[in-house]
């Protein structure tokens, strides 16, 4: 009886709490992760920490490399392996605004909401000068400003000196209509080769006008440009106005202005009003390390027959420059930080390992995600794939801002719809449920697709992403939500809790085409 009883308590010693004892949808194990998801969450505490306490995140920026340095640390203080910085090869020159003052002097004084655009030059200085307004349709146009813009501060004509009016309110969740809706979607037919694009064609020609006119202004030595930024009270969406590369040519100190200070002043100018402004502006490049770098880490599979294979999990770390990029995508990096940790702090022991990866350069052109793609994966352009290519169960993305899932795309793999439906059922209470075999795009889940692993984004409801955050001055941590945000986690880390344990891995849709072929 005691030799029984012995080894009954070295068995439950061995594999308690492993992957023996946890299976997928294991009741006991789901419902640690719901309580520690939105019972003990730390979603809020990173949240912070990646915005503002790093601040903006520019794609080669200090503030981005804060943050990783941070999430580096953090995965290894919650017990993860190989967490570090992985280079994916050359990105260009960091930039960030160390100074910025501007201001309207005559007719009167009255301070204005601009933004230095990413990658331009400062002022070298206080500069004071008249605005001078320019009309340039065709390279021809130069001829009627020659000599007269040196020190100037130029502002471009616009056909309407008023706002747009608009009645879509900011904030808004999903209706039960519109995911229902999504949830009968079928497949798309697809698409067909393209043939030439008159579009494309003229945006071409607008770039090299704007090219053009950008090396016009440098020769003419003028002292700032003012442009107008998109959006309605007080909120600018920013950009950059000139290229990260390292062999990028000079362009003119320029602020991206508010609707309402650049109308005012265009009003005044165009009425014959003289209008004067000053302004100080100081940024800095950074070309000491021309890399690009995403934050990996991993909990390691236990399964000698599954642990090579990977659950991977993520969302872009890098943001623009006019906040802090709390909606985009310091939420979605955070909850996957989070998720992380939830799994961690339930002591899980997954049979596939787990990864995360916070991508970089995901503004530019998804470069941190693509690049690991092809470090690691295969080449989409080629289709030739590597191993580790066929180890991937899935991929899960974040980064559509600070709304709660509301369900997940599927990317066109109706043969994942089955997997997902049952793991979403719990959720009900939560708001989630929504399994579409729509497409979503513009983010890093396409990198992994484009390969033929599954890749996925979640459905999340949109509050004021697309009206006040993305890309924008008002991107904060005050516009996160932080109920959201601990649903949002507590279904990723679902999501890879039964993904990490299935007997097989998630279905695979057809493997793509060879890019440029039918």
């Amino acid at each position: 009886m005691k030799r029984k009883l012995l080894f009954s308590a070295l068995f439950l010693a061995v594999f308690s709490g492993s992957s023996f004892a946890q299976s997928e949808s294991d009741p006991a194990t789901l419902q640690k992760i719901r309580d520690e998801g939105l019972n003990h969450s730390k979603v809020m505490e990173t949240a912070f920490y990646l915005t503002d306490v790093a601040g903006p995140r520019l794609a080669g920026s200090p503030g981005l490399k804060r943050a990783q340095d941070w999430a580096v640390e953090q995965l290894k203080t919650w017990g993860m392996v190989n967490a570090q910085r992985e280079p994916w090869g050359k990105f260009g020159k960091g930039w960030e605004v160390q100074k910025n003052y501007a201001a309207i002097t005559v007719p009167y004084y009255h301070a204005i909401i601009a933004i230095p655009k990413a990658w331009t030059p400062g002022t070298n200085g206080e500069v004071k000068g008249d605005v001078v307004l320019i009309k340039i349709d065709t390279t021809a146009d130069f001829d009627k400003y020659k000599g007269k813009l040196a020190g100037k501060i130029v502002i471009y004509d616009t056909k309407s000196t008023t706002l747009a009016g608009g009645t879509r309110p900011d904030l808004t969740r999903y209706t039960d209509e519109e995911l229902d809706k999504m949830e009968k979607a079928v497949a798309p037919p697809a698409a067909p080769r393209r043939g030439p694009n008159p579009q494309a064609n003229a945006f071409m020609r607008l770039r090299a006008l704007r090219a053009a006119i950008s090396a016009f202004l440098v020769q003419e030595n003028v002292g700032l440009v003012i442009s107008q930024g998109r959006g309605t009270d007080g909120t600018v969406f920013t950009s950059n106005g000139a290229s990260y590369a390292d062999t990028a040519k000079a362009v003119a100190p320029e602020l991206e202005t508010s609707s309402e200070d650049y109308l005012r002043i265009l009003r005044l100018v165009k009425a014959g009003i003289k209008v004067q402004m000053e302004a100080d502006i100081k940024t800095q490049f950074f070309t000491d390390d021309l890399q690009g770098y995403d934050v990996v880490g991993e909990i390691p599979g236990t399964d000698k027959k599954l642990k090579e294979q990977l659950v991977i999990i993520g969302g872009h770390l890098d943001s623009w420059h006019a906040a802090t990029g709390a909606t985009d995508n310091g939420a979605g990096s955070a909850v996957m930080l989070e998720a992380m940790r939830i799994l961690k702090a339930i002591n899980f022991k997954p049979r596939r390992t787990i990864r995360i990866c916070l991508w970089s350069s995901e503004e530019q052109g998804l470069f941190g995600s693509r690049f690991y793609v092809l470090n690691h994966f295969g080449d989409p352009k080629t289709m030739v794939l590597k191993p580790d290519q066929a180890k991937v169960s899935a991929y899960y993305n974040l980064d559509n801002g600070t709304g709660k899932i509301r369900g997940i795309y599927l990317q066109g793999d109706s043969a994942a719809r089955p997997v997902f439906k049952p793991w979403l059922e719990q959720f009900k209470d939560l708001g989630a449920g929504t399994v579409t075999i729509s497409n979503t795009g513009g983010t890093d889940h396409l990198s992994f697709a484009a390969v033929g692993i599954p890749g996925f984004q979640f459905i999340q409801d949109s509050m004021d992403y697309g009206t006040r955050t993305h890309h924008s001055n008002q991107d904060t941590y005050d516009r996160l939500s932080e109920d959201d945000l601990k649903q949002a986690a507590t279904i990723v880390a679902t999501f890879v809790f039964n993904t990490s344990q299935r007997d097989e891995m998630v279905p695979r849709a057809e493997l793509p085409k060879v890019q440029g072929t039918n």
